[in-house]
């Protein structure tokens, strides 16, 4: 389920009616007036759950779904176990989008004072001029918030936390000195985008950004919240300005990103990793504790632990520096042509 503090329950609704919503068809019209309360990926779906399958490598989990309903193309119907209600579409992702948008809404901030009556600020919170606090926000002792701070509904700030000028947090739980800077944008919906019928649809992001205690996180920085579960990062990691973590990345403990770094969505990464500055790193990789990545560095592959990786696309440093060496050999030992 989505977290309650962040998102307002819309549900439930039949099955019947999220089938018209999404242009499916319910390959058993008597389940029609069966309801479904909230949405869930395929790994977490049980009993008033609607989820999908859209990927055929996923068949397999779908054995594993106990009750609730699906939304998924019409040949895959007969992989779905008993008891689990069908809704068919050659779409399936952007028809749970759809019931997704009808199930849950993101929290927007209530009534028209700066900070909320129901927001609770402990002793010493500093705010400065032009500060947003939301309803039911919890904010701690020592804690400063610069000019134009905006802090969504239902966040959580530890203490001696500071805050820079401009900066948004929204859907987000933020231990103790933790330093976000001017411009910083946590919480954010990450990117997530599917074809549908008529074009592509956003992929509602209902999951948070968790910050453990002493995070850094840099001016300008975005860091997205999950797509349903959570973006982590871990205590004492540092981020610097302009870099983007993405939508259900782990970022381990004491880890540094220089600026310009991108890691892309559930990206697990290790403690102890250290990222050049512009190095880029695709979705659903894994890069091992204590390992380096060189500045501008592509990285397409799982690193192992402790290994330094460089170049694009990003390899072993060793093998990087024989490449390039034996590059350079080659085409130094070409004659001119004249």
């Amino acid at each position: 389920m989505p977290d309650p503090r962040f998102f307002e329950d819309l549900g439930p609704a039949s099955l019947a009616e999220l089938a018209s919503l999404s242009g499916a068809r319910l390959a058993d019209p008597a389940v029609g007036d069966h309801h479904a309360s909230h949405v869930a990926p395929l790994e977490g779906a049980g009993a008033g759950a609607v989820t999908f399958l859209s990927d055929p490598k996923r068949l397999p989990d779908l054995a594993g779904l106990r009750g609730g309903a699906c939304f998924l193309k019409p040949e895959h119907a007969a992989n779905a176990p008993a008891g689990c209600a069908l809704l068919l579409t050659s779409h399936p992702q952007a028809a749970w989008a759809a019931a997704a948008q009808r199930l849950h809404a993101p929290r927007r901030h209530e009534g028209a004072q700066h900070v909320h009556p129901d927001a609770e600020l402990e002793e010493g919170v500093i705010l400065s001029p032009g500060v947003v606090v939301g309803q039911r926000a919890r904010i701690g002792r020592g804690t400063y918030l610069g000019p134009g701070v905006v802090i969504g509904p239902g966040v959580a700030i530890g203490r001696d936390c500071r805050i820079g000028a401009n900066a948004v947090i929204g859907f987000a739980l933020i231990g103790d000195r933790v330093a976000i800077h001017a411009g910083a944008v946590i919480g954010e919906a990450g990117f997530g985008a599917a074809g549908g019928p008529t074009g592509v649809v956003d992929l509602p992001q209902l999951g948070r950004v968790i910050l453990q205690d002493g995070v850094t996180i840099g001016a300008n920085s975005c860091v997205d919240r999950g797509a349903f579960g959570d973006t982590t990062i871990g205590e004492n990691s540092k981020i610097d300005n302009l870099v983007h973590v993405a939508h259900n990345v782990r970022l381990g403990r004491n880890c540094v990103a220089a600026a310009h770094t991108g890691i892309s969505g559930s990206t697990v990464v290790g403690d102890g990793v250290a990222f050049g500055g512009k190095a880029g790193v695709a979705d659903h990789l894994t890069i091992g504790a204590g390992a380096s990545i060189g500045a501008a560095a592509s990285v397409f592959k799982d690193v192992p632990a402790g290994e330094t990786w460089t170049g694009f696309p990003a390899r072993p440093l060793k093998r990087w520096l024989r490449e390039t060496a034996w590059l350079s050999r080659k085409a130094g030992s070409r004659e001119p042509r004249g």
